[in-house]
């Protein structure tokens, strides 16, 4: 069984003849996604070479441990897969027309062309001024899309109902250069949010990760949380309990945001009346006398 992110995956390989090179995929899926979906089935975040889908890739090896595609650094469709890439009418059609008018474009002419319709998505490319050279006014474009790193500024955020790239965009665009994971176990089902894998990612996008996991809430406290009113007496006892034992921690991360970097404090939840990540953030903005913000 896949999913049907994960089929799409497969149909827009098989509407390009069934393998396309990993650039030029990461750039077509992106298009894709962004000109004939009202919902993407995948995000992106500004990378290396422009815009790239980390979850797309975890995919990829999921797809190819399942015999869908060739194991390799490029996108190929095993026969398996190309039976696998059957996607209802409509959508074949879609992706058919999307290819063919694209077909021209591989290579630098496809990343200069994603680059010109996208700007943000190439702010943290490493080839624009490569693929751009003759196009000031692109290069411009992108500039002036690049969000901003602020100083001394305290963030909170959760992951609940994001992915990962979407979270991650979050950080970019406010300008976010350190994350603080404030979970006692940071573990998550869902792709991209366990430490070991988003201690990479933020690596990757310049972010700095610290994980105090001394500032968490043991799993077994969280039971039979049934509405706010339980949730805040739940916060009520963290603060009484832990917080105020762990001033050290705190002062740790009021020092980060003195020394002039941008933090973000992270836990699960969405919404910040349901997260100890804002009884954190509460304390923290007492000791460096500024108010934070929720992303």
């Amino acid at each position: 069984m896949i999913f049907e992110r994960q089929r799409l995956l497969l149909a827009l390989l098989a509407a390009n003849g069934g393998g396309l090179d990993k650039l030029d995929f990461q750039k077509m899926l992106f298009l894709y996604t962004q000109t004939c979906e009202q919902e993407p089935s995948y995000e992106f975040v500004p990378f290396k070479k422009g815009c790239y889908s980390f979850t797309s890739v975890a995919d990829k090896t999921k797809l190819a441990d399942k015999g869908f595609l060739v194991e390799s650094e490029d996108w190929q469709l095993t026969d398996t897969g190309l039976k696998a890439a059957r996607v209802p009418a409509d959508v074949a059609a879609k992706l058919n027309t999307f290819s063919e008018r694209r077909k021209h474009l591989r290579g630098e002419s496809l990343v200069a062309h994603t680059y010109r319709q996208h700007p943000y998505w190439a702010t943290r490319s490493h080839i624009a001024e490569t693929v751009l050279k003759e196009d000031a006014a692109a290069l411009a474009a992108i500039e002036h899309a690049r969000p901003v790193r602020t100083s001394s500024k305290l963030w909170s955020i959760g992951y609940e109902g994001r992915s990962l790239e979407g979270y991650l965009n979050a950080l970019l665009r406010a300008g976010v250069s350190l994350l603080c994971d404030v979970r006692k176990n940071p573990l998550s089902r869902k792709y991209g949010f366990s430490k070991k894998t988003l201690s990479l990612v933020c690596s990757e996008l310049d972010l700095r990760y610290e994980h105090l996991p001394q500032l968490g809430i043991e799993s077994e406290e969280r039971q039979d949380l049934n509405g706010l009113a339980d949730y805040q007496a739940l916060f009520n006892r963290y603060e009484q309990t832990v917080l105020v034992k762990e001033s050290a921690a705190l002062d740790r991360i009021a020092a980060w945001v003195k020394d002039g970097e941008s933090v973000a404090v992270t836990c699960y939840e969405r919404l910040p009346d349901y997260c100890h990540r804002t009884r954190v953030a509460r304390t923290v903005e007492k000791l460096i006398g500024a108010k934070a913000a929720d992303l």
